[in-house]
């Protein structure tokens, strides 16, 4: 009798497993046609406004909705693509450019790394009408230094340390490599802030001082070589934070007072407000190291035109050489 109870208790519990799961796959399945629609309904849309403009070939436009289709199946939200491509086809921004940005955008989601600040760096470029060649430099610079920050922080768990709010530490550090802190003087803060149990509010002060310093260096004169090696000794010097952001601003103030100070040198810079970088577009104007060149077709003003030379007198006039 009991045996027989305890077969069927079995079968229940069977019958009942079977039933979840195909519940369970019926949903899912629900879920992936409800994705896979919802998916084709919003590269119609992006489609459409790609069509709008006569730029694209019909080549290209299915180069960039592949493109697109591959940033949202990584998570990329349909709304900052959507953003981009809206700012592409404003600016006739040119399309293999557009899948070049897409492309590091991608494979920076790919590495788990955060996208948000990619993203409004190419919406900030095309809005102020960036050079292309600009947009793609930065960007790729940042998403380099993202990779660097995160191999920092995972260097750091690796030897044990617990770190919250990883995400943002990431991009407060890549924030400082940006600034020309070198990666050694970041890793080495990331590691003791975490042994001295600092906040993130904490780290992020003392990697904003170390911005400080270090840009401090390089409008100085310094080379990036000298800057490094400035850190370097700091650290070296001492294990508290505050003595060696002070032994850094020392130093500095040591290295500047017997520096040769180079005229107008500008830092190279991987910002796209206008004039902060060696050559940016703002507007239809071009600058090249802050001077603006004259738009093509635009005939120079009379205020332009250098005055002609005087003609000599005809006595100081030199002869022509006898044959």
């Amino acid at each position: 009798m009991k045996l027989k109870k305890l077969k069927k208790n079995q079968n229940k519990l069977i019958f009942s497993l079977i039933t979840f799961f195909l519940i369970f796959s019926l949903t899912n399945l629900a879920f992936a046609e409800d994705a896979v629609e919802n998916l084709n309904e919003q590269l119609e849309e992006l489609r459409n406004i790609l069509s709008s403009s006569t730029f694209y070939s019909a080549f290209q436009t299915t180069m960039l909705l592949k493109s697109a289709e591959n940033l949202l199946k990584e998570g990329i939200s349909f709304q900052d693509a959507k953003a981009m491509i809206e700012n592409s086809v404003e600016k006739s921004f040119n399309a293999y450019s557009i899948k070049e940005v897409f492309d590091v955008l991608l494979n920076t989601k790919k590495d788990g790394l955060p996208t948000e600040p990619l993203i409004n760096k190419i919406n900030e470029g095309l809005a102020k009408n960036v050079n292309k060649s600009i947009i793609i430099s930065v960007i790729s610079t940042k998403a380099e230094n993202l990779k660097k920050a995160n191999e920092i922080l995972n260097e750091a768990q690796h030897e044990g340390l617990e770190i919250d709010g990883g995400k943002e530490i990431v991009e407060i550090l890549a924030d400082s490599l940006e600034n020309d802190v070198p990666q050694e003087a970041l890793s080495w803060l990331v590691k003791t802030g975490a042994k001295e149990g600092k906040s993130i509010e904490e780290i992020t002060e003392i990697s904003e001082e170390l911005s400080y310093l270090s840009l401090m260096a390089y409008e100085s004169g310094l080379s990036t070589e000298k800057i490094s090696l400035l850190f370097k000794k700091a650290i070296a010097s001492s294990s508290n934070i505050a003595d060696i952001c002070e032994n850094i601003q020392k130093n500095l103030e040591s290295e500047i007072s017997t520096a040769k100070i180079e005229s107008g040198r500008v830092k190279p810079s991987t910002t796209l407000d206008s004039g902060t970088s060696p050559t940016s577009l703002t507007g239809s104007e071009t600058t090249i190291g802050g001077t603006p060149t004259e738009e093509a077709g635009e005939a120079p003003t009379e205020t332009d035109v250098a005055p002609e030379p005087s003609t000599p007198p005809a006595e100081e006039t030199p002869s022509p050489p006898e044959n």
